[in-house]
């Protein structure tokens, strides 16, 4: 009788996941989660089997331990967004966030405006591009000892390296999008009375905005994984950071929180914000869109 209700309860929450978010949303959810739950699984099998000593892999609970021993010594909220250093996790984690973010806000549109311009402009595209394809012929780890000599050891070191990385792929992708636009559209424009300013924002911007999305979405992880290495390297605070120093300490269970928290960040922000938008604007700008 147990196992029925049991039963009966699981099929009528099947039934409303089914209608609150649609039968291909849940089964995308389902497979996306496979590969991880396996994952998860093996790794508390190697905790119960000691396939590989805990200096190699710790145990889940050990790094789920970790999160409140680095945040033990936190006095409160306001010292957490103060970036206080008794709260450790936090502190680390807002420090790369922050430098994401001011990376994105100015990296973005200067790779993106002037890419457009070079793209409109061949001049200044034959001036601009090799610079660009000596700079991005550089990883961006290469860039890291120079940052070191320029700024010494910090935020701006760590803030130098993302924003190196973000703007040469969004120039690039901006100004090839630009490129792919067909020069009639230009003219009819022109034709009809319209400025320089109709041209760009009626034809080469939602032209070259597939474009442009994509070189976002592309720049955000080539930039992410960058400012991790800058961190480990030329930091003094993120997640980089605290992988490198407690990979030091030989604190493994600190190492795979920093790992995880990283990966989750970039997973989120890949998933709920940049394939969305690219999807959207693909579909958008006459694309066709064809889901994986």
């Amino acid at each position: 009788m147990g196992a029925c209700s049991t039963m009966i309860v699981l099929s009528r929450l099947s039934v409303a996941l089914q209608r609150r978010f649609g039968r291909q949303r849940i089964r995308k959810i389902v497979l996306g989660s496979v590969p991880f739950l396996v994952l998860v699984a093996i790794w508390h099998a190697n905790t119960v089997f000691g396939w590989l000593p805990p200096v190699f892999v710790p145990a889940i609970g050990e790094v789920w331990d970790a999160i409140f021993f680095l945040q033990e010594d936190c006095p409160g909220f306001v010292p957490l967004i103060q970036l206080d250093n008794d709260c450790m996790m936090t502190t680390h984690i807002l420090s790369s966030l922050g430098r994401v973010i001011l990376a994105t806000v100015v990296g973005l549109p200067a790779g993106i405006a002037l890419g457009i311009l070079a793209g409109m402009n061949r001049p200044i595209s034959k001036f601009l591009e090799p610079v660009g394809v000596f700079a991005n012929s550089i990883s961006g780890i290469a860039w890291i000892p120079l940052a070191i000599v320029w700024f010494g050891v910090g935020w701006v070191t760590t803030l130098f390296i993302m924003l190196n990385t973000i703007f040469w792929l969004m120039f690039f992708n901006s100004m090839l999008g630009v490129r792919s636009v067909a020069k009639v559209y230009e003219d009819s424009i022109l034709t009809m009375g319209g400025s320089r300013w109709d041209v760009i924002t009626q034809v080469y911007l939602p032209g070259a905005m597939p474009s442009i999305i994509t070189g976002m979405r592309m720049s955000m992880g080539f930039g992410w994984r960058a400012l991790i290495a800058a961190e480990m390297i030329g930091g003094d605070s993120g997640l980089g950071f605290m992988i490198f120093t407690s990979a030091a300490e030989f604190k493994i269970e600190e190492v795979f929180l920093g790992v995880i928290i990283m990966a989750l960040i970039f997973m989120a922000t890949d998933r709920y914000l940049l394939a969305p938008l690219e999807k959207w604007t693909v579909e958008r700008w006459g694309l066709v869109w064809k889901p994986t």
